[in-house]
């Protein structure tokens, strides 16, 4: 019985794993049009990021991810990296943020050369306020990025657990489709 019990959830969450990765759809409460939620939390020097710092004066992408030093969470990472300059030519601020503390984003962001901030949102208040659920009943922290104007709107999402590096080409094209509009 327990054998059997077992198989059953391992198919389950097999076939909940094939479904987000064909689901573009966001699972999140945040939704375009929206406003920013405000919150604070620690960056990876363990300073204070204040959302409210931010808004009305820089436009910003955000992207939950799963967990640091991971292969896709490190991917994508490394994408937001290599594309950072993209962003920051547009007056754009890039912020990870994960459930990792802050000495866990630190060495991240020291083993490699991440130029933005990481926030440890440990207690997953923030990630609770946009509303980003997990897949595979929950075990893995889902990966949702958004894009928000300089007012503090979120202008784009994309949600995507399995095509980390996607998340900064959508972005992008986000950006640029904006400001040509």
């Amino acid at each position: 019985m327990k054998r059997k019990s077992l198989i059953f959830i391992l198919i389950a969450g097999a076939l909940a794993a094939l479904i987000s990765m064909f689901d573009m759809k966001a699972q999140s409460a945040i939704t375009v049009g929206d406003r920013v939620p405000v919150f604070t939390l620690k960056d990876q020097s363990g300073a204070d990021f204040n959302m409210k710092d931010y808004i009305g004066k820089t436009a910003m992408v955000i992207y939950f991810y799963p967990k640091d030093d991971t292969p896709g969470c490190t991917k994508e990472a490394c994408s937001f990296r290599d594309a950072y300059e993209q962003f920051t030519d547009k007056n754009i601020k890039v912020i990870g943020i994960s459930s990792d503390d802050v000495q866990s984003h630190k060495n991240f962001a020291e083993k490699y050369n991440l130029p933005f901030s990481l926030l440890a949102d440990t207690e997953g208040m923030v990630r609770k306020l946009f509303g980003v659920k997990g897949n595979v009943f929950g075990l893995i922290p889902g990966r949702v990025t958004y894009v928000i104007n300089k007012e503090g709107e979120v202008i784009f999402m994309y949600d995507s657990q399995f095509k980390a590096q996607n998340h900064i080409e959508e972005a992008i094209k986000a950006i640029n489709s904006s400001m040509e509009g």
